[in-house]
C-alpha cells in the first residue's frame, strides 16, 4: 500500500470510529461527540501516519490539529482551561518543535512562539504595545474560517 492510501485509510478509519460512537450514544462518551473530537481525531491519524510511515513532513499539521482539537474540547468542557490567545501560539510552537525532531528545521521559531506564549499567559500585566495582539486574536477568533479559506485558495492556485 503506498503512503497516500496509508494517510486516507487512518483518516477514515478514525472518522469512521468516530461517527460509530457518536451513533452507539455511550453515556461516558458523550462529551466526546463535538467538532473538537474531530479535530483531535484527524490530527492524531496525521501523526499516527507520520510516524508509523515515516512520511515525517504530516507531523506539524497532526500535531497542529491535534492541539486545536484538544484547546477547544477543553476549553468546551473543564473550566480551569486558559482561554487566551497565548494557547494559540503555544499549540504552534510545540508543533514546531515536534517537526524539528525529525528536520532539524524550525527550532527558532519554535522557541520565539514558545517563548512569546509563556509570557502572555503568565505575565501578570503586559506592555501597553501588546493590545494589538490581542485585538489580532481576537479578529482571528471570530474570523478564522476566512483565513481557512485563504490557505485553501492558495494551495489551490500554487499548483
Amino acid at each position: 500500500m503506498n503512503k497516500k492510501n496509508k494517510l486516507m485509510a487512518y483518516l477514515l478509519i478514525g472518522i469512521g470510529i468516530f461517527f460509530l460512537l457518536r451513533e452507539l450514544r455511550l453515556p461516558i462518551l458523550t462529551d466526546f461527540y463535538s467538532w473538537p473530537t474531530l479535530l483531535i481525531v484527524i490530527g492524531a491519524a496525521f501523526l499516527f501516519y507520520a510516524y508509523s510511515a515515516k512520511d515525517y513532513k504530516n507531523i506539524f499539521p497532526g500535531a497542529l490539529l491535534l492541539g486545536l482539537g484538544i484547546h477547544f474540547h477543553s476549553l468546551r468542557y473543564y473550566p480551569f482551561w486558559i482561554d487566551h490567545w497565548g494557547m494559540y501560539t503555544l499549540i504552534v510552537s510545540l508543533a514546531f518543535l515536534l517537526r524539528y525532531t525529525k528536520f532539524k528545521k524550525g527550532l527558532l521559531p519554535g522557541l520565539i512562539l514558545l517563548g512569546l506564549s509563556l509570557f502572555a499567559l503568565f505575565a501578570s500585566s503586559t506592555p501597553e504595545w501588546f493590545d494589538w495582539i490581542y485585538e489580532t486574536m481576537n479578529w482571528i477568533e471570530r474570523f478564522w474560517p476566512v483565513i481557512l479559506i485563504v490557505i485553501g485558495g492558495y494551495i489551490l492556485w500554487k499548483r
